[in-house]
């Protein structure tokens, strides 16, 4: 917020990873690390029906974004932003959807995803509306998806 005299007065604390962050399994399963912002770990989820990254705060016990304090509330935006630019300019989709939903996993975490006119569920919400498309277990496809997503993300912040 701010004072009457237009200063903020936020909390001045840096935004930051917990060096005890623990990733919950149920989160983790079917994703693969793509890198590590100043406050989120970036996962590409295992699905290449649409270019797909899902943010974890890298902090425990959160569950609702308002358990974040003010300085990490907006530290997740700009993080949510820039993965949102990458997903934008690297994929140039019809429309690019960010959600937090946490009813299947109650860790805190945010979808970014590309959305193209015409795809197999357009204009319906993605979740649980098809079968995902696994990355081939070779691993070229993904390393490539992930290699691109780092260069694009780059592009819009710094990561860690």
């Amino acid at each position: 917020g701010e004072s009457v005299s237009g200063q903020s007065t936020m909390a001045a604390s840096a935004s930051r990873a917990s060096p005890d962050f623990k990733l919950w399994n149920q989160l983790g399963a079917g994703k693969f690390e793509v890198l590590n912002l100043p406050l989120c770990k970036v996962l590409l989820n295992n699905d290449t029906t649409w270019p797909w990254l899902v943010l974890v705060p890298q902090q425990n016990d959160l569950v609702e974004m308002h358990d974040l304090s003010d300085v990490d509330q907006l530290q997740l935006m700009r993080e949510m932003s820039a993965c949102s630019r990458a997903v934008q300019s690297g994929w140039a989709p019809t429309k690019v959807n960010v959600g937090a939903i946490g009813c299947v996993c109650r860790q805190l975490h945010v979808h970014v995803l590309g959305r193209f006119e015409g795809d197999a569920v357009w204009p319906q919400p993605v979740w649980g509306a098809t079968k995902a498309v696994p990355y081939p277990t070779d691993g070229v496809q993904r390393d490539a998806d992930i290699a691109k997503f780092r260069e694009e993300i780059g592009k819009f912040i710094v990561p860690c």
